[in-house]
């Protein structure tokens, strides 16, 4: 999730435009080819990418994957998945059910239309043939952590069900709120671990996004190898500034990719930086092949 941007409106905005076949010539003009050269990965991590991060249609974010070796998208929704399956891309981490980032399960005057959107979109999730769907806790608003976990189980509870019946997973991420989402609830691990526990359902995890719990907790690796069991997915992010992730920040991805592999991890890893280079897609071959160990 990026500051100052809602990642809503940026979806929608690829999405809209992954209808329209990219041309030759558009693409080129956005990628070099030097930075369309295929990588040569090693096949220990499964690379994803969050489509909100790069200003161009669905479709050409689409080439550029296929040409660097990315295998999914994260963050698309139903209207974008014609478009996937197109290039034979999978969607690793849904999305189109939450209300908003601040408005979520913490709240019981939302659970009504969650519940509608959520055991509406689980069914259309498995149909495609795929697994995870996001959620969020929502803002606090004042709300002790008891009260959250409480109303959080109470809204997912009968979601969960769903899911498990249709082999999906709902996954609650985790956000900062020192800088980037200031009161968000599920803003700490042990927070998003002890609801985990209290669904106790092998379909409701944490996405654990590294850029967010390096900001409101730091202590990245020791978390993950002792948190693991209850991740489904990964995000990365250049801290500060969610830039690349390269040496110009203070996070070490390399060691942090191993760190998940050891845990026998099978998932996807989703680059969710913002380019701040003028070739982005050069960033983004790059951020792969720092996280290919």
């Amino acid at each position: 999730m990026a500051s100052q941007q809602n990642r809503r409106s940026a979806i929608k905005n690829i999405i809209a435009g992954g209808a329209a076949v990219a041309s030759a010539g558009a693409l080129s003009s956005f990628v070099s080819e030097k930075s369309t050269m295929p990588l040569k990965l090693k096949g220990n991590i499964n690379h994803s990418v969050c489509a909100w991060c790069y200003k161009i249609s669905l479709e050409e974010l689409c080439i550029a994957a296929k040409e660097i070796g990315i295998t999914a998208i994260d963050l698309v929704g139903p209207a974008g998945w014609p478009t996937l399956k197109k290039y034979g891309l999978h969607s690793s981490m849904c999305w189109g059910a939450e209300i908003n980032l601040t408005d979520g399960f913490n709240d019981k005057k939302n659970h009504a239309k969650l519940f509608e959107n959520y055991s509406k979109m689980i069914p259309m999730v498995a149909a495609a043939g795929y697994t995870n769907l996001i959620c969020f806790s929502g803002s606090r608003r004042g709300m002790d952590d008891e009260t959250g976990w409480s109303n959080c189980v109470e809204g997912l509870k009968p979601l969960v069900a769903i899911a498990e019946k249709n082999n999906v997973i709902i996954a609650m991420e985790l956000l900062n709120s020192r800088f980037d989402h200031k009161d968000y609830q599920c803003d700490r691990t042990p927070w998003g671990v002890e609801l985990v526990k209290r669904i106790n359902s092998p379909n409701f995890k944490l996405l654990y996004d590294i850029y967010h719990m390096q900001i409101d907790e730091g202590d990245v690796i020791r978390t993950i190898q002792n948190n693991h069991q209850h991740f489904v997915h990964y995000h990365t992010g250049g801290v500060p500034g969610r830039a690349e992730i390269d040496e110009s920040q203070e996070l070490y991805y390399p060691a942090i990719m191993r760190a998940i592999l050891a845990t026998g991890y099978k998932g996807y890893v989703g680059q969710e930086f913002i380019p701040k280079r003028e070739d982005k897609i050069a960033s983004l071959k790059q951020g792969v092949q720092i996280c290919d160990i």
